[in-house]
């Protein structure tokens, strides 16, 4: 069986790779012209590590990435809502890691090269259209440059991972429209920064209308490390104003964020200061679609953004993608037919993930901090006379739960 893969994200990649574990051959197709570090930090969730890690790409990973211990989320005012351990110290048999999102589809990339050879993932082509019949999918790729150039190839199955504007997904549903937009635009940035508190710790600031993200996503170095900063702002109505358009590599000056930057406090912590020291700051309007009906049509499906793109709330696009192709690959693996595989991924992943884009639109886990606000504008005394120790952690667990990635606590 050969399988086509449209699209060289993390999605992508990670399916390419677990299908090579269970025998099965992938090519992966990409449009860009090579696969570099773009983007700036995510997190990885402990059960979608698990994976990775079964894939043998520990140790990769914490090259290049930072295992996280804590978490807090804090208002606007830099007052302390919420915090908990996580990965490792929560309970969990596998760690999170903030990582810079380049570096982890680094990672996974080199593998796919090491163990499926160096045609394993072909780039500079665009998915331009597909046909199916009873034995397979033809798939035609032209050149992303130019056009005027283009390459069919054959498979049993193509899956298409390639995000948000994914063509199958087009293909599938013309009508569909543009990504819904809530009127939020987010600015990222990083910089080398002194460590703060254990170099190990991540913050929220603020709910979903505004809010501040600031994590480490690399091992410190006499004293320094790569400090990832996000600022995510409603600007516009999105029912009536177009999103900005959607770009990796999409500018922004340091006059357009700063106003907004300087809006949050994070105690012992300089946010303009560091917003400052970030040589490039990138823009994106936050966007998802609404879930979809179905995500497969004969020997196509989807997966990763092109299936379920959500907020990027509780940490879970990567993970959810990467839960994504383990599903995938284990139903192909498993089943008789292509079809029933592609299936029965559906079956099993569809509820899933229309779940969380559902409950991300509603802030997910960090809608605790938009409770707080809404019932304390101004500052607190006792965050408890605010809203419940009990009801926060319905909250902020009761995503944990849905989402996935509950730690199993002894007793």
């Amino acid at each position: 069986m050969t399988v086509l893969i449209a699209g060289a994200g993390i999605g992508g990649l990670t399916t390419a790779l677990m299908l090579h574990e269970r025998g099965i051959k992938a090519t992966v197709v990409e449009q860009a012209p090579q696969v570099r570090e773009v983007g700036v930090g995510i997190n990885t969730l402990p059960h979608s590590i698990a994976e990775l890690a079964g894939l043998g790409l520990l140790d990769r990973l914490d090259e290049v990435g930072l295992r996280t211990r804590e978490l807090r989320y804090l208002t606007r005012q830099g007052q302390e809502v919420w915090r908990e351990l996580r990965g490792l110290h929560a309970g969990h048999k596998f760690p999170q890691f903030s990582i810079h999102r380049g570096r982890l589809q680094k990672v996974l990339y080199d593998a796919a090269v090491e163990r499926m050879g160096k045609d394993a993932v072909l780039t500079g082509l665009r998915l331009s259209g597909f046909v199916q019949d009873e034995a397979g999918v033809t798939v035609h790729f032209t050149d992303a440059a130019e056009g005027v150039t283009s390459r069919t190839l054959r498979g049993e199955v193509l899956i298409c991972a390639d995000g948000i504007h994914s063509m199958g997904r087009k293909r599938f549903y013309p009508d569909e429209g543009p990504p819904s937009w809530a009127g939020v635009v987010m600015w990222r940035g990083a910089a080398e920064w002194p460590v703060w508190e254990d170099g190990e710790t991540m913050a929220i600031a603020g709910g979903l209308g505004a809010k501040l993200v600031l994590y480490p996503i690399a091992p410190a170095k006499d004293g320094r490390q790569l400090m990832n900063w996000v600022v995510n702002v409603r600007v516009a109505d999105g029912s009536v104003s177009p999103p900005p358009p959607e770009s990796w590599s999409r500018q922004a000056p340091l006059s357009r964020v700063l106003p907004y930057a300087r809006r949050f406090t994070v105690p012992g912590f300089d946010v303009e200061a560091l917003v400052r020291a970030s040589g490039t700051i990138f823009e994106y309007p936050m966007a998802d679609r609404d879930p979809l009906p179905r995500w497969t049509h004969g020997r196509v499906t989807l997966l990763g953004d092109a299936a379920h793109p959500m907020y990027p709330v509780g940490s879970n696009g990567a993970a959810q993608a990467i839960l994504d192709a383990r599903c995938l690959a284990d139903h192909m693996a498993a089943a008789e037919h292509p079809r029933e595989a592609l299936y029965r991924y559906e079956e099993e992943r569809l509820p899933k993930t229309a779940e969380v884009v559902r409950t991300n639109r509603r802030g997910g886990p960090e809608r605790v901090i938009d409770e707080v606000e809404r019932l304390s504008p101004r500052r607190f005394d006792n965050i408890d006379h605010v809203l419940s120790y009990e009801d926060r952690k319905a909250i902020v667990e009761g995503y944990a739960k849905m989402a996935g990635f509950a730690a199993r606590r002894a007793g």
